[in-house]
């Protein structure tokens, strides 16, 4: 596994990412997270203790106003690794730093340096509305009254919660709590955001609103934001740079397009034609499958789709078409079957 890790980093040229050894506004250096679970043993009649290693001797520094995306498979570590910098859970050995805050043991002091949107669980409260909750966070951060007001203008109307903020929470559909959310990590100003799965859930729409607000944020604002997702979509429009880890370990720090070429990974082009044709046949592309006038067409992910679009619309009776982005686990799958 070490040597797999030294070919990542050679792959990757990292040093290009600002993930090299020089000082970052996040710094991970070694740090591990090992739980310690109980589990039955072969007698049944005891459990036995076992150790877990969530996170497993990871390093990596992410520069001030950088846009990062944190991903791989679900148990790979993100979330864990998420908690370690808020100060929720401390590691278990290894150095981190936010801010030049060690999160474990000045953990109220980071807060108001950060802010955090879980997509699985809210941070609003349920049964009181919008606004309340808003008023709470201006309490809780002692935010000066005439900064909340001009943050909270301005959230309401990029991310359009106007109509939402007498409404409560509990009645908000996913996407409306979503958006509700990342406005109330941002109330305080935060010179890092932390997404765990912002998008999760959410209709096309909503993400797209949700990726525009994000990036006027990075851009006006320069907020440092590390995104962990399982919708590369989300890294491609919004950050130049991905990271992914697999079992606890760092498995690539580079750009999105390197990640591609690494493990391989292709795009799926669905093709819905008026009739039934024979197999598609295109420069660079494969048919997966043909069912009817329905074809399914690979092309190498780094690869625009726009040319592949145009070509077979000029070629063939063309009713519909979709892209399908490669799934992040088969894109890992294809790293590790590449090193053995």
């Amino acid at each position: 596994m070490e040597a797999d890790m030294a070919v990542a980093v050679e792959v990757t040229g990292a040093d290009s990412t600002g993930a090299g050894p020089g000082p970052g506004f996040i710094e991970v250096d070694a740090v591990e997270k090992v739980f310690s679970v109980r589990r039955r043993g072969a007698s049944r009649l005891r459990r036995e203790k076992h150790e877990v290693r969530a996170v497993d001797g990871i390093s990596f520094r992410v520069a001030r106003g950088e846009m990062v995306g944190y991903i791989g498979p679900n148990g790979a570590g993100k979330s864990t690794t998420i908690k370690m910098l808020t100060g929720i859970l401390t590691p278990s050995g290894g150095r981190l730093r936010v801010a030049g805050i060690d999160p474990a043991r000045e953990r109220t002091r980071l807060s108001y340096r950060i802010g955090v949107v879980f997509g699985q669980r809210t941070t609003l409260w349920w049964d009181l509305p919008l606004r309340d909750s808003y008023r709470l966070v201006h309490r809780m951060y002692r935010i000066p009254d005439a900064r909340y007001r001009e943050n909270l203008a301005r959230c309401v109307e990029l991310l359009d919660l106007g109509e939402l903020l007498d409404v409560p929470v509990r009645q908000l559909s996913l996407g409306q709590r979503m958006r509700g959310d990342i406005a109330a990590a941002l109330l305080h100003d935060p010179d890092v955001l932390y997404l765990d799965e912002p998008t999760i859930g959410l209709d096309v729409v909503s993400k797209a609103e949700v990726r525009e607000f994000l990036r006027d944020l990075n851009a006006e604002r320069g907020t440092t934001v590390l995104l962990t997702t399982h919708d590369l979509t989300d890294i491609e429009q919004l950050c130049k740079r991905v990271m992914v880890i697999d079992h606890g370990r760092l498995m690539y720090d580079g750009e999105l397009a390197g990640l591609h070429e690494v493990g391989r990974s292709e795009r799926t082009l669905v093709v819905d034609l008026e009739r039934a044709a024979a197999p598609i046949e295109l420069e660079g592309v494969r048919v997966v499958k043909v069912e009817g006038p329905r074809q399914w067409l690979a092309f190498p992910a780094s690869r625009s789709a726009a040319p592949i679009v145009t070509a077979v619309a000029a070629a063939y009776p063309l009713v519909d078409l979709s892209v399908r982005e490669p799934d992040i686990e088969a894109v890992i799958a294809k790293m590790y079957a590449g090193r053995s």
